[in-house]
């Protein structure tokens, strides 16, 4: 007669049918029940585990404002399609009713639950997130029988998995929308090489550090008829060549001859008839009523004198030598023995020579603190200061008074500063730094507190 199979026999998920009592003489050994106890209770913790780490990678792209929402909201319902018949199989589950299962029947029952072996080896991690509360939710109803294989514990683990998985989707997805904008809508940015200019970008300074030409090309020279006119006439008439000349280009009178000799001589009977003033602002201010007017001209004029007539029709960089001597000679003029020897070896450019003549003009003294020698190789990191190539000078005083200290409102930095910003186009500095800022190329920098920063 064919032996009957029973579900004693198949305890091991599919394995041989065991002996039985009959055939052995012995029961089975405890000690093997208890490993294949801890084998399945590890498989089902490891399960456990892989299905919470799937869910947290994948519920952000399950999201409701995810690329595939629809799709996890589709998945959810068959999902709970799918778990409503499995509620009679788990009321049949005889562990609030019946006594605990025997050592021998209690791995039978649990291997013949199918609910159990879904739970404890999910073969799709893309769907594990989507019915991981549903698996859960019928573990917790499993025995709660220490021989059935820690069920219990285990759900609890695994419930414990399951709102730290929630809690995180939702952050989860709100980071992976921030991250995905950003990648769409934003272009991938590279940090930009720090550009070679000093100053604000309203008057930024490019540095190029090569040697400069003239500042007064032929076009801009005084033609040597109007210079010969210009000086007969205002010495006939008991007044300065340079103030008639600052007057006419205040005026807006430029090119090779700024006016002719009928105009010159008209020019020059006008200003006799003021009166006798001391100054030339005031004698623009008598001539002309306006002060504003005056600050220009006599700007100008302090500027032609300075320079002289023979740079004027010659240019500035045939005059150059004869600039030189002077201020070196100059007791009014305090240069440090470095830049003394800048000037003398030919390094200075001739549009600071210029300034310098034009403020020692200006102001009676001047006092230069860097030219060349002494000063650092870079003004700032990456940028080599325009103080090496010679075309740029520090002024630490002007008319025997310091810069520091005295750089206030209306004070003696507020005054040279707008004497500054008053020279000829030609020759006008890119940057006046200073504790001021005054407009066009001036701007303030926190430490220039103790001289006037003047660069071309």
């Amino acid at each position: 007669m064919p032996r009957r199979f029973t579900r004693k026999d198949s305890w091991e998920f599919g394995g041989p049918p065991a002996p039985s009592e009959g055939e052995s003489g012995e029961p089975r050994s405890r000690k093997r029940r208890l490993a294949t106890t801890l084998v399945f209770t590890t498989l089902f913790f490891a399960g456990a585990s892989l299905a919470a780490f799937a869910g947290d990678q994948l519920s952000p792209l399950m999201a409701s404002d995810g690329p595939f929402g629809a799709a996890a909201t589709d998945m959810t319902a068959t999902t709970e399609t799918d778990a409503a018949p499995a509620a009679p199989a788990e009321d049949t589950t005889p562990a609030a009713e019946t006594p605990a299962p025997t050592d021998a029947t209690a791995p039978a029952d649990a291997a013949a639950d199918p609910t159990a072996t879904d739970a404890t080896a999910p073969t799709d991690p893309a769907a594990a997130p989507a019915d991981a509360t549903n698996d859960l939710s019928a573990a917790d109803a499993a025995p709660a029988s220490a021989a059935n294989y820690g069920t219990a514990g285990s759900s609890a683990a695994a419930s414990s998995a399951s709102r730290h998985g929630t809690r995180s989707a939702g952050k989860n997805a709100r980071s992976w929308k921030k991250i995905k904008l950003q990648a769409i809508l934003l272009p991938k940015l590279k940090p930009a090489p720090v550009p070679e200019i000093e100053g604000p970008p309203s008057a930024a300074t490019i540095w190029l550090n090569s040697q400069l030409p003239d500042p007064t090309p032929p076009a801009l020279r005084l033609s040597r008829k109007f210079a010969t006119s210009l000086k007969a006439t205002s010495r006939g008439a008991g007044l300065d060549w340079a103030l008639m000349l600052g007057i006419l280009r205040a005026r807006g009178a430029t090119g090779h001859s700024p006016a002719d000799r009928a105009t010159l001589r008209k020019l020059a009977a006008r200003i006799a008839k003021s009166g006798p003033t001391k100054g030339d602002w005031a004698t623009v201010v008598s001539y002309s009523g306006d002060t504003a007017f005056a600050d220009k001209a006599a700007a100008l004029a302090r500027y032609d004198r300075a320079v002289g007539m023979a740079a004027l029709v010659n240019g500035l960089e045939s005059a150059k030598q004869s600039i030189a001597t002077r201020l070196l000679s100059d007791p009014m003029v305090s240069i440090y023995e470095g830049g003394r020897n800048d000037i003398v070896q030919n390094k200075v450019d001739v549009r600071v020579l210029a300034v310098i003549a034009y403020l020692r003009e200006s102001f009676g003294q001047v006092t230069v603190s860097s030219l060349i020698s002494g000063h650092r190789l870079y003004a700032r990191p990456g940028v080599i200061s325009a103080h090496i190539a010679g075309h740029a000078v520090d002024i630490a005083g002007l008319g025997n008074i310091p810069i520091q200290g005295h750089q206030e409102p209306g004070g003696m930095t507020e005054r040279a500063v707008r004497a500054i910003l008053f020279l000829p186009a030609e020759v006008m500095p890119r940057q006046v730094i200073s504790l001021l800022g005054l407009g066009g190329p001036s701007f303030p920098l926190a430490d220039h507190y103790n001289h006037i920063h003047i660069g071309f």
